[in-house]
């Protein structure tokens, strides 16, 4: 109790800092009521309260707030004040050297404030940055967080791990100087996470482009060092058991290159032992959780649980973490780091030995000796891993060997030393595979680039302090003393840097020296030198030393003292803490013994790496380049009379470094290389020791922050002026306490200081303290300096001013309410007075209406009454009437039924014997008719008879031959029927209207003959009903027209679609092409690079062959020397034996001798082993012969255009097989022509010769599509002309050649058999007539029959013939075709088996450049191929549906005759050329084009768009360039040359690019063309002939559409180069806008008298911006003006308005995001006042808006969110208003929300505080809302978002025709046609 007493009050008094004041001062201030802090036991402090004023008492009445307890606070010094409080203004700062006062109760309540109720993890604190660790993921890490803090100022945002990265980025870069950041703080502060962030920073900001990708490396190294590095303590679960400095080279363009990794004081000791609920490494843990992994199968590992060094703590377990996830993530980490699959397998098997190394048990033996059981399997293993023989280690675990001069003794060891020897090996082998693989991964970081800076990063362990100290926490607080110094030399020239700066005078301000405590460590016989000199003695001991200690330094030294009741320990006052040390062990740690026989054997071992971890190697103190770790190497035991512990190395002596050494070393290189950079500080607290998220334990922080040097920083800022102002900052804020005289607007320097002066000096009067003494500020030329405590004053002048402003106001504010109230009253009376006489008056009045009301309801009533009495007499009377009057007119009615029922009975009787015998007469007549006529009939008939016998034979005879005759005949004559009917039908139609006509004439005349008449109508009617009937089938015509047209439709779709992926394979074809020429280049330079490195490389592999061979001669002659030891004690009886003492030496020697230490370097490896990137490795090539093929052909193709010359091949050979086929055309056309008369070849029907011609061009492309198939498979494999097993393609085109044949021999089969048939017809006459007409030759033709039917006959026959014929000779040609064509690829295939055969005599790299170089020919042929095919199917597609369109038409119309004309006028035009197929356009006029040369293209691209200037295009038409080049198009399309229009489009296309591109920062020449380009795309939409773009057309303008080109798809690529210039000139317009968002929106205040300043801390004159020009102050007006300039320019080139719509809506939506991720990231911008200032400054960007006509963009709509959020800052802020905000804040997410609470700060201290309560319920009813319309958490918005962009069709009057060509163009080459 008593040591804690002192510690307290030791530390009490270095940092209580608390401001001295003068009597008269101390008596203003602590008066009743004023706010203090009070030490506390359990809170470290509590607030309290003044009872009373203080006088000088003893004594003073104090009540605590939180319990209101009162006590009495004992004052036994007036310079031991307790501390003042800070307003409430200042509570929560994000900076606390911007606290008024300076303590550390006001510093802890800060952290504490800002970590609980505002969950901000980061603060300020001076030049470092405080972290609190929050223990849980936090969503303040996200990429769109690094792009906000990049580029920006440290005090302009809220405090962040990345604001301290991008300040280190921000001054290398600027200045070229080189950057540190420490990173420090106790076990389980996140340390190493905040090491991880600022790395990743360092990634994403200077990530470079080049194929190593090293800032990926860099971030795959932190799971590695976490693996082998870090261990679960009791404090942290992922605790850096060392420390690591990572310098993050950079480029001149500030790109990352390269990487080193410096490692400090490794915890061995953990690999043995761990205390209870810690952990050994991670490693080990993640081996046995992989131990069912088939690789790892060979380790033989078990439970953790079930290993010796990884059981002592009994928590193998980790809450949240996957041992064996984590063990693929290091693997992956290593493979992109470069090391090998092999060399991995090697670590964690080493790893597994370890951990079997711990389960070997050693017990005792007789004596004072041990042993080891023989069958001990732990032993086994862990020596087949390692690869060593295990009766050596079995022998030398158990025994060590004593080097006298001239002889060699085997000393057996006891239980205890066996045990410690066994631990120390396994430490070592874990510290020897730990530097191995950080040695790896610097060899992969690191780049052959030349560094010019470097950002370092030092992860390093904080202050410890335990219940039991040893030598590690002595290093670690050894090296915290250093960088305490450092920082605090640091922290003190920063501020007299900035007192010179501003010629401010200074006095030297003390501040704490540590360096006694360092020289007490490291100076000459200090604690490190005493512990090396008793490390060097034989039988040096821990109690020897410590005495040691006590006689040197014991009274002398101030930071040195002894404990009261221990001799083996002592005490070292640190500037955080004392400590107290216990000695022992300190010698062993410091020595780090490894008994040499343990070494011998690992070096002996089989295995390279094994043997290669122990190599003995040159010290790295005594080596001249950059130690990557501090290595232990092995120790010999010393001979007894020797008192130097060197070793003899060749003939050089080595002092050997002990553990102290090499860190004290390690550490001054350190220093040296903090001391060149510049230093940034990140504070690393951890707020419990539970883990717990978001809970803070005040003595635990307060102990870190005593430890940190946080307090120091504020020491030192409070020893001098902390509270520093601006001049325009002070007037702002304390203007108030000024008068209107005192005021220079134009000087606020000289204003200031009449505030100061006079008005302040003019309260001292009234008041005895006020800021008369000169001490208490300073004036400098920029800022007003304040001591401590000032400007708490300063606030409390205002607040009393701005009081007793208020209490004015209020009085005549009450007064005005008290008058208004009077009068009020008054008014109220007379009023009372004037309602109540109307009352009375209207009561009478009532009175007087309810007597006549009553009078006249009583009239009512009465005659009402009498009314229905009689109403009722009256009906019952009518009911009577009625019964009586129907029953006699029933009887009446029924008497005339009677009498009409008999009459018609009559009737009927009388007419049916009238019938009856009418009926019986007419019978009688009737059979004497029929008998006569039936006698007449029987006459006739016998003539009949004999006249038909004479020709029925012959019917019957040649029937079969004349149904066949008629067949064939009708099935030629069917089409000219049909096609016949309907004209003669309609000639009919029109001939019976005329007759109609002539009878509607001759009227009369009807009427005389109307049997005629009637007739004729019968007759009309009928062919009325036929004309319906053939209405029908001419509407049946034309639905099947419809069908057809839909089919073609269809196939048209169909077609498209393959038209497209033929187009997308040919630009992807292309785009292979474009990417493989650009690469030659590069390859041609890797290749004479890889010539090069070949010839490294075997030297290097010659090399490291014969360094193996020289390790392996080492490790023969190691292992002899073991084997002879070995041998010499077997054969030693039992004393000892003098043995050769040269054989080690030998062996150093021949080591030696073969390798030097200067070959050690980083490029030993060969290029096998050299990273490539992403974990790959460069394979060795061997090294080919010369090709000089491949170098003509590299130069051929430098030469010559290769596409160009396969396509003009291409096209040589259409042309060819187009001629041939136009004269096969022309053959059939004259084998066709009819000889003799044409009636039957000739159809007359127009519309049938439409369809029939439609039907035939549809097989025509089905026999296309066949072919295209056939070829398809025929060029898949040509492989069945060489005889043996066909491919499938050719048996494809074998079964379809064979089909082919036998239809043709099914024809002739046919032929034959119809020839012998007819030969069996052929009878003679004679035959005939015997046979069927009795033998009477004259009947048999009498009507020439016969002839008629032999006629017939041949003619069939020679139809037949014909039919036949043709049918071969096309048979023959498809044959003849066909062949060709497997002809030409033959000679194909042959070719490239050439080609195959030269690649396959080529090298290896020729043969790739030659198989790469004819797989492009092929392609590009292929493309070419596909291209011109899929351009002409879609133009012979575009024409047919046109003349299908018009047929139709036409068809639906009825114009028959008008087809019928077209189709004769076709057919005349065939007839009458010399069979060429040509396509001729209309002869029309054509008006609106320009016809340029093809060689004068360049030139109009040149002229047109290149060289047009934006000035030049303001004075022309609108969209001039445009309209100029859819002109010279449409001239292309006249002329139907579809090269010629490709070549323009493309060669516009790419023109606008690299004319966009070059001038892409000229806002003028990129909206110009953004405007052409857009016209350009109506142009094309608005004449492209389809009906959608014609609505607005003129007549003219009609006549102007394209005729024969279909320009759809260069629409869209028109389309997306018109969405990238918008893209473009999007990016640079926020580029322009970007700096002036903040200072117009946010910073600029545009209302007078509203300010939101506030007093700021250090951060607010950021180290990176000190030296710079203040640059350039935006204000709202320069963000109008930059708006006012794109409307202007965009309407000057006339872009269309619903895209300026767009462009400000992309705009509005930048300046809106860019504006509230800022507010959410500064404190100092959340209140009120500010939500005005903001809230005002957007209500100008609105009426803007409104101004330009632009409120109906839907710009406005995307402020929404700012504007909530200022919105949000004006609310009112009560339990009552949390619905109303919710629904005020419909368009922010909840984490915005509460972020802007969290932030609200009070500007002055009328308003107030945000409480926690209510930020709670916004939160729980934001989660009700936000569950049922979809949450989003993100904190900020995404600025790089932007809207989809769309151009609506908008068509110009403008026709082509009236458009001239200025002459400014230049543009004489372009004729108007």
């Amino acid at each position: 109790m008593e040591k804690l007493r002192f510690a307290v009050s030791d530390i009490y008094r270095r940092f209580h800092f608390q401001t001295f004041l003068k009597d008269s001062e101390i008596s203003q201030v602590y008066v009743k009521g004023a706010r203090i802090w009070v030490p506390d036991e359990e809170k470290v402090w509590v607030g309290a309260e003044l009872l009373e004023n203080y006088t000088g008492q003893k004594t003073i009445r104090i009540q605590i707030e939180d319990s209101a307890e009162e006590r009495d606070y004992a004052i036994k010094d007036k310079k031991r004040l307790p501390h003042l409080r800070n307003p409430e203004i200042l509570i929560g700062e994000n900076d606390l050297t911007s606290l008024s006062y300076l303590n550390e109760p006001e510093v802890l309540y800060n952290l504490q404030v800002r970590f609980l109720e505002r969950n901000c993890i980061y603060t300020y604190c001076g030049i470092v940055l405080v972290a609190i660790n929050p223990y849980q993921q936090l969503p303040i890490y996200g990429n769109e967080l690094i792009q906000m803090y990049s580029g920006q100022d440290m005090g302009t945002m809220d405090p962040h791990i990345f604001a301290v990265a991008e300040e280190a980025f921000k001054l290398m870069s600027r200045f070229d100087k080189n950057q540190s950041i420490i990173v420090s703080g106790e076990s389980g502060a996140g340390k190493t996470v905040s090491a991880k962030y600022a790395m990743r920073y360092f990634a994403m900001v200077g990530g470079s482009q080049a194929e190593t990708q090293v800032e990926q490396k860099v971030l795959a190294s932190n799971p590695i060092m976490e693996a082998i590095g870090n261990a679960k303590t009791t404090r942290n679960d992922n605790s850096s058991r060392f420390g690591k400095y990572i310098e993050i080279s950079f480029s001149k363009n500030n790109a990352i290159i390269g990487a080193h990794m410096r490692t400090y004081l490794l915890e061995k000791s953990r690999v043995v032992f761990q205390a209870a609920e810690e952990r050994n490494y991670h490693i080990f843990y993640q081996l046995c959780a992989s131990r069912d992994r088939p690789e790892f199968k060979k380790f033989c590992l078990m439970s953790p649980d079930d290993f010796y060094y990884t059981s002592h703590g009994m928590a193998p377990e980790i809450d949240g973490v996957d041992d064996a996830e984590d063990m693929l993530s290091a693997r992956d980490a290593l493979t992109m780091l470069g090391i090998t699959e092999k060399d991995q397998m090697m670590i964690f098997q080493i790893q597994s030995a370890v951990l079997h190394f711990g389960n070997v048990k050693i017990r005792e033996a007789d004596g004072e000796s041990s042993e080891i059981k023989k069958d001990d399997k732990h032993l086994s293993i862990m020596c087949k891993l390692l690869g060593i023989e295990e009766s050596q280690m079995r022998m030398w675990l158990c025994h060590k060997k004593i080097v006298t001069v001239g002889e060699v003794l085997t000393k057996p060891l006891t239980l205890t030393q066996a045990s410690f020897a066994q631990d120390a090996l396994a430490k070592h082998i874990y510290a020897q595979t730990f530097n191995w693989i950080v040695e790896k991964i610097n060899r992969a970081l690191h780049s052959n680039t030349k560094s010019t800076k470097f950002i370092g990063v030092l992860d390093i362990y904080g202050f410890e302090t335990f219940e039991v100290n040893s030598f590690e926490q002595f290093c670690i607080n050894y090296a915290n003393e250093k960088l305490q110094q450092i920082f605090n030399m640091h922290v003190f020239k920063l501020e007299q840097e900035e007192y010179v700066r501003e010629a401010i005078e200074w006095s030297f301000i003390d501040f704490y020296d540590n360096q006694p405590c360092i020289d007490l460590i490291e100076s000459k016989l200090g604690i490190l030198d005493l512990l090396d000199e008793e490390c060097k003695m034989p039988k040096g001991s821990d109690e020897n030393w410590c005495q040691k200690l006590y006689d040197k330094h014991l009274g002398k030294a101030k930071h040195f003292e002894k404990p009261r009741m221990s001799r083996s320990a002592f005490i070292i006052n640190h500037f955080a803490d004392r400590v107290e040390y216990q000695a022992d062990g300190f010698l062993e740690k410091n020595r780090d013994t490894v008994l040499e026989d343990h070494i011998n054997i690992l070096r002996a071992s089989e295995f390279e790496l094994v043997a290669e971890l122990f190599e003995e190697k040159v010290d790295p103190n005594e080596k001249k380049s950059r130690a990557g770790s501090a290595t232990t190497h092995p120790m010999r035991q010393a001979p007894k009379g020797g008192r130097s512990n060197k070793k003899t190395v060749g003939s050089q002596q080595v002092q050997k470094a002990t553990v102290g050494d090499q860190f004290r070393e390690s550490l001054k290189k350190l220093m040296e290389t903090l001391n060149a950079t510049t230093p940034h500080y990140i504070r690393c607290i951890k707020p419990n020791d539970i883990k717990e998220a978001f809970i803070f334990d005040p003595k635990r922080a307060v102990e870190q922050l005593r430890a940190c040097g946080v307090l120091e920083t504020i020491r030192i800022s409070a020893a001098g002026y902390p509270s520093r102002w601006t001049y325009p900052e002070f007037f702002q804020r304390y203007r108030v306490l000024a008068r209107s005289k005192d005021i220079d607007r134009s000087d606020h320097k000289k204003t200031c200081e009449n505030v100061l002066t006079k008005v302040i000096q003019g309260s001292v009067k009234k008041t005895p303290r006020g800021l008369e003494d000169p001490d208490k500020y300073r004036f400098g030329k920029t800022k007003i300096f304040f001591r401590a405590g000032q400007v708490a004053y300063l606030e409390k002048l205002r607040s009393d001013k701005l009081k007793a402003c208020g209490i004015m106001i209020q009085k005549h504010v009450k007064g005005w309410l008290a008058r208004r109230r009077y009068q009020r009253i008054t008014k109220s009376v007379t009023l009372l007075q004037k309602y109540g006489r109307g009352l009375l008056a209207r009561r009478h009045a009532k009175f007087l209406r309810e007597t006549f009301a009553a009078t006249r309801i009583q009239k009512q009533w009465k005659g009402y009454r009498a009314r229905r009495e009689y109403v009722k007499v009256r009906k019952a009377t009518v009911v009577i009437q009625s019964a009586i009057r129907g029953y006699f007119g029933r009887m009446l009615f029924k008497q005339e039924l009677h009498e009409h029922r008999a009459i018609t009975i009559q009737k009927m009787v009388r007419s049916y014997l009238a019938r009856r015998r009418y009926k019986r007469v007419m019978r009688g007549i009737v059979l004497l008719q029929s008998h006569y006529r039936r006698r007449r009939a029987k006459k006739q008939l016998k003539v009949l008879k004999i006249e038909a016998k004479s020709v029925e034979h012959i019917k019957n005879v040649n029937k079969g031959l004349e149904n066949k005759i008629i067949q064939l005949q009708q099935r030629l004559d069917a089409k000219n029927k049909e096609g016949m009917s309907i004209k003669e039908q309609e000639v009919y139609i029109k001939q019976l209207k005329g007759e109609l006509e002539k009878l509607r004439s001759s009227n009369e005349e009807g009427k005389r003959s109307s049997n005629k008449v009637s007739e004729l109508m019968q007759q009309i009617k009928d062919l009325q009903e036929e004309l319906s009937r053939e209405r029908e089938e001419k509407q049946v015509l034309i639905t099947k027209s419809e069908e057809m047209v839909k089919e073609h439709t269809q196939m048209l779709s169909k077609l498209a679609e393959e038209k497209c992926q033929l187009k997308e394979q040919l630009e992807e074809a292309n785009l292979k092409l474009q990417q493989q020429e650009t690469k030659t280049d590069d390859e041609m330079k890797k290749k004479l690079e890889e010539t090069n490195a070949l010839l490294a490389a075997e030297f290097d592999s010659e090399r490291s062959h014969h360094q193996r061979l020289v390790k392996e001669h080492a490790r023969l002659q190691q292992r002899l020397e073991n084997l002879q030891s070995e041998m010499a004690v077997m054969n030693s009886p039992g004393g000892h034996k003098r043995t050769p003492s040269d054989i080690s030496a030998i062996s150093l020697e021949s080591y030696t001798s073969s390798v030097s230490p200067d070959e050690v370097k980083y490029d030993d490896e060969g290029p096998e082993e050299k990273d490539q990137g992403y974990g790959t490795k460069k394979k060795k090539k061997a090294p080919a012969p010369p090709a000089p093929t491949a170098n003509a052909m590299e130069k051929e193709m430098k030469n010559v255009d290769i596409g160009l010359v396969l396509k003009l091949q291409n096209k040589v050979k259409e042309l060819e097989r187009q001629r041939t086929e136009l004269e096969e055309k022309l053959e059939r056309y004259e084998e066709e022509t009819p000889q003799g008369t044409t009636d039957t070849a000739v159809i007359s029907d127009s519309a049938f010769n439409a369809l029939k011609m439609q039907e035939l061009q549809n097989e025509n492309d089905k026999l296309k599509r066949e072919v295209n198939k056939l070829m398809k498979s025929i060029s898949e494999n040509v492989s069945f002309e060489r005889g043996g097993t066909n491919s499938p393609a050719g048996k494809e085109f074998m079964e379809q050649f064979t089909a082919m044949s036998d239809e043709i021999e099914r024809r002739r089969e046919e032929c034959l058999q119809l020839r012998a048939m007819l030969a069996e017809k052929s009878i003679t006459t004679h035959a005939i007539a015997k046979e069927s007409y009795g033998g009477m030759d004259d009947i048999v033709n009498e009507d020439n029959e016969l002839a008629l039917a032999y006629r017939t006959q041949k003619e069939l026959n020679r139809l037949l013939e014909n039919q036949l014929q043709k049918t071969e000779k096309d048979a023959k040609k498809k044959e003849d075709k066909l062949k060709r064509e497997i002809r030409d690829l033959k000679h194909e295939n042959e070719a490239a088996q050439k080609v195959i055969n030269q690649n396959l005599q080529l090298g290896p790299e020729a043969k790739i450049e030659a198989t790469m170089q004819h797989e492009i020919t092929r392609l590009t042929s292929e493309n070419l191929d596909l291209r011109e095919k899929a351009d002409k199917q879609s133009d012979q597609i575009r024409k047919l549906k046109k003349m299908l369109k018009v047929y139709a038409k036409k068809l639906k119309d009825g114009d028959v005759a008008e087809i019928e004309a077209e189709l004769e006028r076709d057919d005349k035009q065939k007839k009458s050329d010399d069979g060429v197929a040509t396509v001729k356009h209309l002869d029309r006029t054509y008006m609106g084009m320009l016809e340029y040369k093809k060689e004068d293209e360049a030139q109009l691209i040149k002229c047109l768009i290149l060289d047009l200037k934006p000035k030049l295009a303001q004075g022309l038409l609108p969209g001039l360039p445009s309209y100029l080049l859819f002109m010279c198009v449409r001239h292309t399309d006249y002329i139907n040359d579809d090269e010629k229009v490709r070549t323009l489009l493309t060669n516009t296309i790419n023109g606008i690019k690299k004319c966009v591109k070059k001038h892409s920062k000229e806002l003028d020449r990129v909206i110009m063309w953004l405007a052409n380009t857009c016209r350009l795309l109506h142009t094309l939409k608005q004449y492209s002939g389809e009906k959608a773009f014609q609505s607005e057309n003129t007549p003219r303008q009609n006549e102007h559409c394209l005729r024969n080109f279909d320009l759809s798809e260069y629409r869209q690529v028109f389309s997306d180069l018109a969405v990238w210039i918008y893209q473009t000139m999007i990016k640079y317009m926020e580029e322009v806008i970007q700096p002036m968002v903040v200072s117009a929106l946010l910073e600029h205040e545009a209302i007078a008298g509203l300010t939101a300043s506030k007093p700021a801390g250090m951060r607010g004159r950021s180290s990176s911006s000190a030296h710079e020009e203040e640059g350039r102050e935006f204000s709202l007006d320069s963000l109008v003006k930059a708006l006012n300039k794109y409307v202007q320019i965009l309407s000057q080139h006339a872009v269309d308005p619903e895209l300026v719509k767009q462009v400000f809506r992309q705009l509005y939506y930048y300046i809106g995001s860019n504006a509230l991720n800022n507010l959410l990231l500064r404190k100092d911008m959340c209140n009120w006042s500010k939500g005005m200032q903001i809230r005002y400054n957007l209500s100008h960007l609105e009426q803007w808006l409104r101004d330009n006509k632009l409120n109906e963009s839907g710009a406005q709509s995307t402020l929404e969110p700012i504007t909530q959020a200022s919105q949000l800052l004006q609310a009112r802020k009560s339990d009552a208003d949390v619905d109303s905000i919710c629904e005020m804040c419909s368009k922010l997410t909840t984490p915005q929300i509460v972020k802007i609470l969290n932030l609200y700060t009070p500007v002055d201290e009328f308003e107030e505080r945000v409480p926690i309560s209510f930020i709670r319920k916004i939160q729980e009813r934001l989660k009700s809302v936000k569950r049922e319309e979809g949450e989003d958490n993100t904190l900020l918005m995404d600025t790089k978002f932007t809207f989809p962009v769309t151009f609506p069709f908008n068509p110009s009057s403008v026709t082509l025709d009236s458009i001239d060509i200025p002459e400014s163009l230049h543009l004489d080459f372009l004729t108007r046609v």
